[in-house]
This record gives C-alpha cells, structure tokens and sequence, in this order.
C-alpha cells in the first residue's frame, strides 16, 4: 500500500485513467465486433456502415493513446480486407 501522499495521488489518478481508457478500448472492440459479424452475415449495406463506425472508433482509440497507432491501423487493414472479400 502507498505509504505517501504522491503515491496516494498517483494512485487515483491511475484508476481514473484506466477508466477512461477501458471506456474507448471496449467501444472500439464492440465496433469491430460487430463489423465482422454483419460481414459475415452477409449484410452488405449494413456491414459497410458498421465498417465506417469501427474504423471511426479504432481512430479515436489511437488519437486518445489508447491504442498505438500501429495496431488501430493493421486492425483497420483487416476488417477492410474482409469488407473487400465480401465483395
């Protein structure tokens, strides 16, 4: 347990930021999820519009520094490739 005040503070702020971390990491694997699943259902129309809006949710991840800009971009490769199969 933190025995000083700094400490103490460092910990509340931590807390606080994995909160709000988790809250963008969650939505963006939410997105994707279900980007995948319209692709593979076949949806065409819907799938590109759930594709727009993860691709949207992993950019706002990777502004936030949430997510590195790397993996929001080879994720966004994926799901587009998939889009693109699906054609």
């Amino acid at each position: 347990m933190a025995n000083t005040r700094s400490a103490k503070k460092r910990i509340r702020q931590n807390v606080k930021r994995r909160m709000h971390n988790k809250y963008y990491r969650t939505h963006a694997r939410t997105q994707v999820k279900a980007a995948r699943q319209l692709i593979q259902g076949g949806e065409r129309d819907a799938a590109v519009e759930a594709v727009q809006q993860a691709v949207s949710a992993l950019d706002q991840a990777a502004s936030k520094g949430v997510i590195h800009q790397n993996n929001a971009a080879r994720r966004k490769s994926r799901l587009l490739k998939r889009l693109a199969t699906m054609e």
